[in-house]
This record gives C-alpha cells, structure tokens and sequence, in this order.
C-alpha cells in the first residue's frame, strides 16, 4: 500500500492512493496515519478494503507529512560510501546519530524556509524507514518486523550552523521545514529490497545527486538494532538513513539553495517530492 495524509496543515486526514493514481480517504476507518495506527494488524485490516469503496479526494489537495504525530525523527550521517569520500570524511566505525526536531517536518510539496541569515542550506534525498512495532535491544534478525514502512525524505541542512559552530549537527538539520516527509508511506511488501532503490534530487531542472541505496554503508536492520541499544523505538518514529553523493557542499565551488530556487527528488516506488525555497525574511 502507498498511504499518506491529506488536507490543510495540522488538519491532515489519513488516505490512501489506488492503482489508479486516485486518493482516497481512509478517514472513516482510523483518525489518522501515526504511530497507533501503523503495526502490522492494523495495515492488514487498510490492505484489505477496497479502494473503490473509499471516498475520492480531489487531486489538488495538499499532502501533508506521510506520518502524523511522530515522536523521534532520528537521522544518520556519513552512510553512503560515495557521499563520505565527497565530503572528504572517512566512512564512521559507528553509525553517526543526529536528531532532526519533529517541529522541521512538513508535507513533501512544502515550502522549504531558508533560515534568516543563511548562506548555506544544502539538499540531501535520503530513504526514511517509519517505525510500526516498538522495541529496545532488537535483534537485527527482527529488525524488518518492526518497520511500518518507508518514504522519501529530504535532510535539508544548514552547513554553517551544522558544521562550523561549536557543538552538535543537530542546530543545522532542525530548523522548521528541513523535514519533508512523503508523498506516501510504503509498506514493505511494495519494496522487497529497500537497498537497492534508485535515488535522485534536482535543483531548477539540475540534477545533483543520482545515487542508489546500494551503497549504504550501515544496512536497515543494523541501524535499527544499533539506535534500540541507546533508545525505544517506537510506532511512528522516522530514521532518515542517509544520503548518496551530490549534496551542494560536494560541488566545487560548493553550491547552496537561494530563495525562488525549486528541488525536485524522489526514489524509485517511493514517490517524489516537489519544494520551492522562500527565505524566512520575508515571512
């Protein structure tokens, strides 16, 4: 199934997109798409109505966040290979963990708001994995059973807040909208191999970043048994699991976003996301 959230910002109703490309609405079978709503009984109740059965959405609806109410929004760094020879840094000997805060996420088609006073807010297409079943110290042989599912996520970061102030990543990645989750949720059973999916990301037409997930260097069952070491993880919590090659830090000279300026991205059976950056001043 492809599910998602639908309707205007903190009013979002769960739904779900047919064969046919058509949205429906599931909002008369759960209140909405989060964590209580995301283990597997659930999903197998969603998976067996019928869409023609389920009201139509308009097509110009907005769509917000693929998940709703998310509790933990947990990203990795330096996972992909390529992306850490880019940068100049050595692949980790642990996964490195940040926190991007649940106030930066928004619906995949958002405006993206450069902060005031930035000059260096880059792009990153990463494969987010939506937690349904809750856990600590899983076993990565267990791991697949506690994911709900996945979906596209753009890690915007602001490269001089993250890098060269004093302290943690954390204060370049948080900023309000460096989180667009979505279009869709996808369960598993429509991505049997989420390590082998093709990624991409645009700036105005320019493709930057055309990578796969083949090269993630710390798989999906490992970083979910190494973050439930350290943390539960919980129904609705989101890991962002890193990005390929092509962010704007990598070009040389580097190149960052500008106001007025449009990312495109998506992976392959994810769905893709579409935002024009607005700079904060103007707000």
């Amino acid at each position: 199934m492809k599910l998602l959230r639908f309707g205007p910002k903190g009013k979002e109703k769960p739904g779900l997109l047919d064969a046919d490309g058509m949205i429906r609405d599931l909002s008369a079978h759960l209140p909405d798409l989060g964590g209580a709503y995301l283990g597997r009984a659930r999903l197998e109740v969603l998976a067996a109505l019928n869409p023609a059965d389920l009201p139509i959405v308009p097509a110009n609806t907005r769509l917000g966040p693929c998940v709703g109410g998310v509790g933990k929004f947990i990203a990795i760094g330096l996972n992909y290979s390529d992306h850490a020879a880019e940068t100049g840094a050595e692949v980790p000997p642990e996964p490195v963990v940040f926190n991007k805060w649940t106030s930066s996420i928004c619906g995949p088609n958002d405006d993206v708001l450069l902060p005031r006073g930035s000059k260096k807010t880059d792009w990153e297409v990463e494969l987010g994995v939506v937690i349904g079943k809750a856990g600590r110290y899983i076993e990565e042989a267990d791991a697949r059973s506690h994911v709900a599912g996945y979906c596209v996520v753009n890690d915007i970061s602001e490269r001089e807040y993250q890098l060269e102030r004093s302290g943690t990543w954390d204060k370049g990645k948080g900023c309000d909208t460096f989180g667009p989750l979505g279009p869709w949720l996808v369960t598993p059973d429509e991505v049997p191999d989420p390590h082998d999916l093709a990624m991409w990301l645009e700036v105005d037409g320019h493709r930057f970043q055309d990578g796969s997930t083949r090269t993630m260097v710390y798989r999906i069952p490992y970083l979910i048994s190494y973050l439930s070491r350290f943390m539960s993880l919980q129904p609705g919590d989101v890991i962002s699991t890193g990005t390929p090659p092509g962010v704007g830090m990598g070009q040389k000279p580097p190149v960052y976003l500008k106001p007025g300026q449009s990312m495109r991205l998506g992976i392959e059976g994810l769905g893709e996301q579409r935002q024009t950056v607005v700079g904060d001043e103007a707000l």
